[in-house]
């Protein structure tokens, strides 16, 4: 036998060798817990709905599923530290729409870059954007604050999070939208917002639904829409962007589950089953609806372009916005 033929023969020998250990690696996924690296605090909205979906996934798995809070640099330092990480189904990133898609455009400098050194699983829940004003200003609906904002250029103020969160950037994609100019407010605790907001310190605010809910409650704040395609359960009597006559002013803040880059393929498809499973089930929608938040699922090849066109949409708010860029 030739020397080449013999060396073929091996070759195709251990590839088969590897590819059954391999297979069955995948297939036996999970055998021991995963963690879910959260770049949050403990605690936020996006804690609160990952926490609620990654307990229904570990039932699903056979595995636990064990969070880590690692909050800091809007995102970037949990997110690069799961980029870094084996790619064998045991590291995953709960992301968002800061550090996965807006970020790109908005830091000088990443330590990953989303499209390259992850795998996308699925985007799992949306904060559909309330636009609330304080109820000490006499506006009542949504064309009512863009004529306000319109005939005091400048002197609304809204709150959020911080710069560049999905928060700011709906704000100013309402800026760009309706031809108005706001000013922008960002908090480093956003558990003062809501009193400023009730007290007019700030007047508006386009916010995720727990971080308005008290205002709205106490009747100190009043949701003019939500910019979403469809009402709230939890607002159920607020009309959403398009009845109140905008209809161009669709946002919202979103999560997603990623896999560092290599993640085997049928390990991305368990996990994405899994979700697709813990969505569908009714205590888990509920419990995001009770959050503000709506459930979303796609297949994985459609996960990776739902993510490369949030972070065109980001860079082109950001662009036309003209936010600093943050070293």
């Amino acid at each position: 036998m030739k020397l080449w033929s013999r060396r073929f023969l091996l070759g195709g020998s251990v590839a088969l060798a590897f590819a059954p250990k391999e297979a069955a690696r995948a297939e036996d996924y999970p055998t021991r817990p995963i963690t879910a690296i959260i770049p949050f605090a403990a605690g936020s909205a996006s804690d609160v709905v990952s926490r609620i979906l990654f307990d229904r996934m570990s039932k699903s798995l056979g595995q636990p599923i064990i969070i880590e809070n690692r909050p800091g640099a809007g995102g970037n330092n949990g997110s690069a530290l799961v980029a870094k990480d084996k790619p064998d189904g045991y590291t995953l990133l709960g992301g968002g729409s800061g550090p996965v898609a807006a970020n790109v455009t908005l830091y000088n400098h990443l330590d990953y870059d989303p499209l390259q050194d992850f795998e996308t699983i699925s985007p799992f829940a949306a904060f559909t954007i309330v636009v609330a004003v304080t109820g000490k200003l006499p506006i009542n609906t949504l064309q009512d604050l863009i004529s306000y904002a319109k005939a005091h250029p400048g002197e609304l103020n809204y709150g959020s999070v911080g710069i560049g969160s999905s928060q700011h950037l709906a704000g100013e994609y309402f800026a760009q939208v309706t031809g108005t100019k706001l000013t922008h407010i960002p908090y480093k605790n956003i558990g003062q917002y809501q009193p400023d907001l009730m007290s007019g310190v700030v007047q508006l605010g386009f916010q995720w639904y727990p971080n308005v809910s008290s205002a709205l409650q106490a009747k100190g704040a009043k949701a003019l829409a939500v910019a979403g395609p469809n009402r709230l359960d939890i607002l159920p009597d607020t009309p959403t962007s398009k009845e109140s006559g905008l209809p161009d002013y669709v946002v919202s803040g979103w999560f997603a589950l990623l896999a560092p880059k290599g993640t085997p393929a049928p390990i991305v498809a368990k996990l994405n089953n899994a979700m697709k499973e813990s969505l569908a089930d009714p205590d888990v929608r509920a419990r995001f609806q009770q959050q503000g938040a709506e459930t979303l699922y796609l297949p994985p090849d459609q996960a990776k372009k739902f993510i490369a066109d949030e972070i065109v949409k980001y860079r082109d708010i950001i662009t036309k916005a003209g936010i600093a860029k943050i070293d």
